[in-house]
């Protein structure tokens, strides 16, 4: 894989911060958060497929080695729902150079598991998704983000702004979207994230409608350094509807280890 198929923007200076966007989507996703991370060096990944990066044929570990080849080797790592999940297995992938992981509305396994009691989302929504890609991209991806703000008071405006953000690029590769699916579908890192020793924020929505209220009590801890943020009126995107108190937990949670 060439340099050039990634595309990263790089913002700001200091400790260095990989952000990962969510499926779907792409980078322009977190313009709101630029003046929130201004004293850190960001590095804001469009994923492989999405947005201005080519598509990478393979898995989560190679989606994760591509993007750890074109980052810092000492950052942090940081995540919106796939992204977050991509995040933590780097975090469990290159435990030497992951120094902190910051997940945002995201689960270690995603898709539910009803022999194990585990809640996620049901496998025939995603099977559906799966179908509307070869039938028709945007409209699947304005359901998508339809989706992503539900159960939030101000969903109308956040399904706007999301939007808005998004088709500032061009539509995902039919092909990301399809491995995507995939990660969401197959990756469980439950067992693996028990493993993880170092600072770790998660931050919930309570009224997410695809990340269940009921993950965050049956996540396994791993380090004692993992701490929960959960803002109660939030949905999937709480750095969109909620900014303030997004803001004013990440960056004490910053502030605490840097």
């Amino acid at each position: 894989m060439s340099q050039q198929s990634l595309h990263i923007q790089t913002i700001g200076q200091g400790t260095p911060i990989v952000m990962l966007h969510g499926w779907g989507v792409n980078n322009a996703v977190f313009q709101p958060l630029h003046p929130l991370f201004q004293n850190y060096c960001v590095h804001y990944v469009d994923l492989p497929g999405f947005g201005d990066s080519h598509p990478l044929v393979g898995d989560i570990d190679t989606w994760v080695d591509a993007i750890a080849a074109q980052v810092p080797t000492q950052a942090i790592w940081a995540g919106w729902s796939l992204g977050g999940l991509i995040a933590t297995r780097a975090a469990i992938r290159y435990p030497a150079r992951v120094i902190a992981l910051l997940t945002i509305a995201s689960s270690p396994c995603f898709m539910a598991r009803d022999s194990e009691a585990w809640p996620g989302i049901a496998p025939q929504v995603l099977a559906q998704f799966a179908s509307q890609i070869e039938q028709d991209l945007g409209k699947m991806v304005d359901r998508f983000l339809a989706i992503q703000a539900m159960g939030s008071a101000t969903a109308k405006q956040d399904i706007k702004q999301l939007r808005d953000l998004v088709m500032a690029k061009p539509l995902p590769d039919a092909l990301a979207l399809k491995q995507g699916l995939q990660m969401l579908s197959n990756v469980d890192l439950r067992q693996a994230v028990t493993t993880l020793d170092l600072p770790w924020l998660r931050v919930w929505g309570r009224l997410d409608g695809l990340v269940s209220r009921r993950v965050p009590p049956l996540m396994p801890k791993g380090s004692p350094r993992v701490e929960d943020l959960i803002l109660p009126k939030a949905a999937h995107a709480p750095f969109l509807s909620h900014p303030a108190p997004f803001a004013d937990g990440v960056l004490s949670w910053l502030d605490n280890i840097i």
